[in-house]
């Protein structure tokens, strides 16, 4: 008997001759990911992905079902700046993280029933991390502004701080005491410094330097969807109208950035806390849905 091996790339060849998108079932492929694939951490959200690999420009969504894969205009590992303008604009992904949010509170939860054999009080904190996500959400719409202030101010500082000792800690032995080679210890330190200045720099500063990666994000996500839209649909096969429309309400945002900053930040910052009150949701509707099913089993 011949054992015939598919692999995920035998079914991408339309991908370079306009298509946008293949969809591979799992039945069709004996060994998907070749050495070559790699996981990646950071990715635009999308429904139902299990997890996602990258292969060159190559970028595969799994699912439970199946491999999504499209062809990105940029690798990231070698244009990583054109990779996120071009392929993840700012307002793409905010886009795709609300509905990726919103699909995933109406879905069901994985496997349920491996969760709950295997951990009984996972539905107990999923809703509660749920409720506390939604009280932040709350929090940060309702006071964008003050909410900021505090990030900068206290939580940001604190987290590189934190990042330092961390990172520190893991260049130094305790028993006996000793620095190990490398340099951690020294980063770790580096990175404390840079923590304690944060707490000392103006709050104006920061927002001049966020809006500021900001706009330059939009501006250039704005110039390089334009630009490949005067070629026709066929240089935008991810999709012509949806990405115009993004290239325009990002290049209108980038503008009043400079004419209204502090109308933007607040924008922005209540965008954060609708993301976070669905995530809560999700989290919340989840962890119900997994005592329901606890209480029937």
């Amino acid at each position: 008997m011949v054992w015939t091996v598919t692999t995920l790339d035998e079914y991408l060849g339309p991908l370079h001759d306009g298509v946008w998108e293949v969809i591979v079932p799992k039945e069709s492929v004996t060994d998907p990911l070749d050495p070559g694939w790699e996981r990646s951490a950071i990715n635009v959200p999308s429904p139902g992905t299990i997890a996602s690999y990258r292969k060159g420009q190559y970028h595969a969504h799994e699912t439970a079902t199946g491999w999504q894969v499209h062809l990105d205009n940029h690798d990231p590992k070698i244009h990583p700046f054109l990779h996120l303008v071009d392929d993840a604009p700012l307002l793409l992904m905010i886009g795709d993280t609300l509905i990726t949010l919103v699909a995933g509170s109406r879905k069901k939860t994985g496997d349920e029933k491996s969760i709950l054999e295997g951990q009984k009080r996972a539905w107990q904190e999923q809703a509660l991390i749920g409720v506390l996500l939604m009280l932040v959400g709350v929090r940060i719409i309702l006071n964008p502004l003050l909410t900021f202030r505090n990030i900068i101010n206290y939580l940001l500082p604190l987290a590189i701080i934190g990042l330092g000792l961390v990172t520190m800690g893991k260049g130094l032995q305790f028993k006996p005491f000793k620095v190990l080679p490398g340099g951690i210890a020294g980063r770790g330190i580096g990175i404390i410094f840079a923590g304690i200045i944060a707490f000392l720099l103006p709050l104006n500063l920061w927002i001049f330097v966020i809006l500021g990666v900001l706009a330059l994000w939009m501006f250039t996500s704005a110039g390089m969807l334009l630009w490949r839209a005067r070629k026709g649909r066929a240089a935008i096969p991810e999709g012509f109208i949806s990405r115009v429309v993004i290239a325009i309400v990002s290049l209108v945002l980038a503008v009043l950035i400079f004419v209204n900053p502090k109308g933007i930040l607040q924008l922005l910052m209540v965008i954060v806390g609708v993301v976070a009150l669905l995530t809560g949701l999700m989290l919340f509707i989840n962890g119900i849905r997994l005592r329901k099913r606890m209480m029937v089993g």
